[in-house]
């Protein structure tokens, strides 16, 4: 599994203290289509973060890559399928 260090999540935007805790996690712009993760940590501001949250990005859920299409990750999760920009996408944190 790739590792994400201290330094690139600060570059990522992860002020929230859940973060700390996401150091072996990956982004979810660097899962692979066809790959199934689970959800770390949502990181950003608090605005991004209710986003996310309200779309199913919560703590423990099934996320799995569908595809990527005009810079936009295509995912299933909870049974639906949706679209997240790649800049969103980075700020899932995933296992």
């Amino acid at each position: 599994m790739r590792n994400v260090n201290e330094a690139v999540l600060a570059e990522m935007d992860c002020h929230h203290p859940v973060a700390a805790k996401c150091t072996h996690a990956i982004p979810l712009s660097m899962a692979r289509k066809g790959e199934c993760v689970r959800v770390k940590c949502v990181c950003g501001k608090d605005e991004t973060r209710r986003l996310l949250c309200n779309l199913g990005f919560v703590e423990n859920a099934e996320v799995k890559i569908i595809t990527e299409m005009d810079g936009n990750v295509i995912v299933s999760i909870k049974g639906t399928r949706l679209a997240v920009s790649k800049v969103m996408a980075r700020r899932v944190m995933t296992v």
